[in-house]
């Protein structure tokens, strides 16, 4: 569906946050027969409703908004609206058409678009490809689910998408060149289930994309994905890293050396892999990795992690402090600890308790030496998980402060203290900014505190 479809339509917007706002600009100038907005909670998403917004699609909120939705031809669902939402039953009987405003803006640009998705990595791979393809000289606009919604990009020649698995759901066309950097258990509560999860995400390539790109060293991908047709980065049929000309680690294209490991600041061999999948995607769209292996090197020198995954911290102690709090999963977290292997750790999990199953976590550390911090909601249950590992000192705190002042005296110089929590930050936390900013915070206040 276009969003040129929708005229002469009744619609209805689903949610109040930038997403339903954004949806009921681009709606209401394709000349809707009715058009209003539902909001059905609020929460740290919603914004005011009011000026342009509340004129072109007035709020109905409560039961009256579920009969709003129920009435509509289209409903355009912001894709904080779980699939399980239980309002969602009635609306599929009563045969509504549901749609995002990122699939109704996909319909119109999917020939111009590079669509990335993932359980891990997808931030980080997507705001890769935009700079490296800025560094060809491949004019770009990037946006989706890092911040800007699709439907208030401008017009652009290129377009560079993270994804997320709500705004792969609804889609009905694929991008030109699809890609999927890793799929492990994770939003449950919002999908039903693992497998409605990985099909979720996976309708990113249900389309006919021109060409699909994935990490190949991923097992759950590899699965799902079957015989499929794909460029399989970090493998040695595309773009992968192996010994190199001088002994070290470099990126290779199949057997051609590009650069060397070093040139990528980011920690973790995850992050080797999304760079991989970058590079391969350039490859899919047109680019000489090899001839422009010197340009590349250098975008990549370049390129700083993003904010709060595995952002490290310098502290006068001599530990180092490492903000991940976008770990939200258990899977996160172990991507995590693994870039730090080799160095004395501390990881402090725990966050909002969904009731995830924290035994991968527990098998992942069965072998390792390091110490783990709980904290509240979920941290006391993941410490639990871990009792009886012969590697794994656990401790209990009774909030990020208190394991900051735990963590300086359990970890020596030289040490990394690691907030991966595997854990949502929503319930004590407005957001996971708010518990970045904790966190540096208690770094703060815990200075000097070792002793």
């Amino acid at each position: 569906m276009h969003l040129s479809d929708l005229r002469g339509r009744s619609v209805a917007i689903w949610g109040t946050g930038r997403e339903g706002m954004a949806a009921a600009i681009a709606v209401a100038a394709h000349g809707p027969a009715a058009l209003v907005a539902v909001d059905d909670r609020e929460d740290f998403l919603s914004l005011p409703w009011v000026g342009a917004v509340a004129e072109a699609a007035p709020l109905v909120s409560g039961k009256a908004g579920l009969e709003r939705l129920l009435a509509a031809d289209v409903v355009v669902r912001s894709p904080g609206v779980p699939q399980t939402h239980p309002w969602m039953p009635q609306l599929r009987e009563r045969g509504v058409l549901i749609t995002q405003g990122t699939a109704l803006w996909m319909a119109d640009h999917a020939e111009r678009t590079i669509g990335v998705t993932g359980s891990k990595g997808k931030s980080t791979t997507s705001s890769l490809i935009s700079h490296l393809l800025t560094a060809v000289d491949r004019s770009n606009v990037f946006g989706g689910n890092i911040g800007v919604p699709t439907l208030e990009l401008p017009e652009a020649e290129l377009y560079v998408l993270e994804l997320s698995s709500y705004q792969c759901s609804d889609l009905t066309e694929s991008p030109r060149v699809a890609v999927v950097t890793a799929l492990f258990p994770e939003h449950l509560d919002a999908h039903g289930s693992e497998q409605q999860y990985y099909r979720d995400k996976l309708n990113l390539i249900a389309y006919g994309p021109r060409t699909v790109v994935v990490n190949g060293s991923d097992p759950r991908l590899d699965v799902e994905l079957g015989d499929r047709a794909a460029v399989r980065a970090g493998t040695g049929d595309s773009v992968n890293v192996a010994v190199g000309p001088d002994g070290e680690p470099w990126f290779h294209l199949v057997d051609q050396p590009l650069f060397p490991r070093a040139v990528l600041s980011l920690v973790g061999r995850h992050n080797e892999g999304n760079l991989c999948v970058a590079l391969a995607v350039l490859g899919a769209i047109g680019v000489d990795v090899v001839a422009r292996k010197d340009t590349l090197a250098i975008a990549v020198a370049e390129f700083q992690g993003l904010a709060h995954r595995l952002t490290e911290i310098a502290d006068p102690s001599g530990i180092t402090f490492v903000d991940d709090t976008l770990a939200t999963s258990p899977y996160a977290a172990m991507y995590a600890i693994d870039a730090y292997d080799g160095r004395p750790l501390t990881v402090i999990l725990g966050g909002n308790d969904r009731g995830v199953d924290y035994g991968p976590l527990r098998d992942h550390l069965a072998e390792r030496e390091i110490t783990v911090i709980g904290i509240p909601d979920s941290g006391p249950r993941i410490v639990a998980t871990l009792a009886d590992l012969p590697g794994v000192n656990s401790e209990i705190a009774e909030g990020l402060t208190a394991a900051v002042r735990q963590a300086r005296k359990l970890t020596p110089p030289g040490g990394v203290v690691l907030l991966s929590p595997a854990a949502p930050s929503y319930g004590r936390y407005r957001n996971y900014q708010h518990r970045s900013e904790a966190f540096r915070e208690a770094i703060k206040e815990t200075a000097g505190s070792a002793s």
